[in-house]
């Protein structure tokens, strides 16, 4: 927060933002955010928005914003994998991920209008899939899914391919992974 409560304006918030999202380990939400500077949360969301455009690597996921780690990626293997499952099953389908030493990266339907839509999750352990139903069902928002009958692709990470490997099988013993007939 700007010294005696005051707020801290425009390119010297942005800066701290990105700053503050370079050094911590996990999201941080705009409430945080908006609070550490003295603005309102509408304002972080512009100042976000500003910042992408600008091509900083931030990630808006359900859990907060995060700065994109390239190096990260280079050690961390990816697949996309096609799954249905009513919404009830949503939890079960998270714990099976994260269980077998994945994250969901993102969940991306095929809507008729828009294409595809997607959306980061970056769901990695229990805590995090907890979060995320816990916001889904304080906020009342539908999952994308429910546009699509419950067909949906996710983007899962692990570091190694045999982490991939055990968490398809395990989507599969479940019945989510979509039939490849």
């Amino acid at each position: 927060m700007g010294q005696d409560g005051a707020k801290i304006l425009g390119e010297n918030r942005r800066l701290l933002i990105l700053q503050w999202l370079k050094e911590s380990d996990k999201p941080l939400t705009g409430s945080d955010l908006s609070k550490r500077t003295n603005v309102s949360r509408q304002v972080i969301v512009q100042d976000i928005s500003l910042l992408k455009a600008r091509n900083e690597p931030i990630i808006a996921t359900s859990q907060g914003y995060i700065l994109f780690n390239a190096e990260r990626k280079e050690l961390r293997l990816e697949r996309v994998i096609a799954c249905q499952h009513s919404p009830d099953d949503t939890k079960n389908e998270l714990y099976t991920i994260v269980d077998n030493g994945g994250t969901v990266k993102d969940v991306t339907v095929e809507h008729p209008l828009y294409g595809d839509l997607t959306a980061s999750l970056f769901v990695s352990n229990r805590l995090e899939a907890d979060q995320f139903l816990s916001k889904l069902s304080v906020t009342n928002a539908s999952l994308l899914s429910e546009l699509t009958s419950g067909v949906h692709l996710h983007t899962i990470e692990a570091s190694s391919q045999s982490q991939l490997e055990a968490v398809c099988r395990a989507l599969k013993d479940q019945g989510f992974l979509l039939n490849q007939d």
